[in-house]
């Protein structure tokens, strides 16, 4: 089976489809069927989907269409949309991408039920494989969203970030994952720990999707920054033991922004508050309200990263501490190490393909900004996206080879 393009490219972004449907010079069913086809032709080997939605794209793209001709300018007009199973088509941050012009065309996968690690994908075919290694997990919670992007598959999905969800996938499946500064976008729990974010191939259209859950009117798209933003490296944030290979390669790709220009390095200590107690206490106090354990853990890591902040602009880790496990899980290793605390602390975080270890073990460089700066982390992303990412493109391996 063939996969039709309409012609945009190998690797069209959201923005640039939004744009041709918005013209009239795509049909706004056409993106949607096209990636279906796709889905048909590569999930097998993946299994990132635990549903596809045919004729709930083919309305969506309908009622897309009949708004464009009404005069509506939509900043996702016809993009594939592949949604998250836990959010489904009623959760707060779907209904703002589809009225934005998104077509849904299938649910992805998520960890299934009875299993104490989030770091996986379940479907009735079988676990969530990795695109680059079928023998290793995708990373989760949001698996099915990152594998689906990283397939070519779909180029935009929903995601769901409470500890790193977002975070992890994205960088065992070598694509874009941004957490926004919580409290911007919505929350999908009492806590307020969990935020809803993007897995992407292209900045600019993280960038769009941001927009479209802050209310934002669409800006321009991402560029580069205009001077290096001062970043200080950590590999473990006094937190965890990382691997010698994923904070090699995750420092290799920051030393090439440096080099680009992207980012100025600075150095100094960096150990942030254990938050593992106070986020278990988060999570089981819920709408309840957070105890006296977690209150002190969240001033306490704000505190430390207002620090942190008035000597950076960017603090760097790897994404996580291990290389992606396989589907029997990751033992005691705890994925999350790098990346919850800033779920307790509300900052915002990115995790952008960093290339891979000598293994061949997928690597994520993670960002984190100051609250309400996920420009920069955008801006940071789009020179990752030029000549320094070009010596780390993730090759096109699939299950299937």
């Amino acid at each position: 089976m063939s996969v039709p393009s309409w012609g945009s490219g190998a690797d069209p972004c959201a923005c640039a489809v939004a744009a041709a449907v918005d013209a009239g010079r795509v049909p706004a069913h056409g993106p949607a069927e096209e990636a279906l086809a796709r889905i048909a032709v590569r999930d097998p080997d993946v299994r990132a989907f635990t549903a596809v939605w045919p004729r709930v794209a083919a309305e969506r793209a309908a009622d897309v269409a009949r708004r464009i001709r009404a005069g509506e300018r939509l900043p996702l007009a016809g993009v594939p949309l592949a949604v998250k199973d836990t959010e489904g088509l009623t959760s707060r941050q779907t209904a703002l991408l589809l009225e934005a012009g998104c077509v849904p065309v299938g649910a992805t996968a998520t960890p299934g039920r009875g299993t104490r690690w989030q770091t996986w994908g379940s479907t009735e075919r079988g676990p969530t494989l990795n695109p680059y290694d079928p023998l290793r997990s995708p990373g989760g919670s949001s698996a099915g969203s990152a594998a689906a992007v990283a397939a070519g598959m779909v180029t935009l999905a929903t995601g769901s970030d409470g500890a790193g969800s977002v975070r992890i996938p994205a960088a065992w499946c070598g694509v874009i994952g941004l957490k926004p500064t919580n409290g911007r976008v919505p929350s999908r729990d009492g806590a307020g720990l969990n935020v809803a974010g993007p897995l992407a191939r292209h900045a600019c259209d993280a960038a769009r999707y941001l927009d479209v859950l802050t209310g934002t009117p669409p800006g321009p798209a991402p560029r580069p920054p205009v001077r290096p933003l001062r970043a200080v490296w950590s590999a473990t944030l006094g937190l965890t033991t990382t691997d010698d290979a994923v904070a090699t390669t995750a420092h290799a790709f920051l030393e090439a922004l440096a080099a680009s220009g992207a980012v100025a390095l600075r150095e100094f200590p960096v150990r942030l508050t254990d938050p593992t107690r106070a986020w278990q206490d988060l999570r089981r106090a819920g709408k309840g309200g957070a105890g006296p354990e977690a209150s002190r853990c969240r001033a306490a890591l704000r505190a430390e990263l207002d620090a942190v902040f008035t000597r950076a602009e960017l603090l760097a880790t790897p994404t996580t501490p291990n290389p992606p496990h396989g589907h029997e899980g990751p033992g005691e290793v705890m994925s999350v190490a790098l990346t919850w605390a800033f779920n307790i602390s509300g900052h915002p975080a990115i995790s952008l393909p960093a290339g891979f270890t000598p293994a061949g073990e997928p690597v994520g460089l993670h960002l984190v900004a100051p609250p309400g700066r996920e420009r920069d982390l955008l801006a940071v992303a789009t020179a990752a996206a030029g000549p320094v990412g070009t010596q780390r493109t993730f090759p096109a391996r699939t299950a299937s080879g």
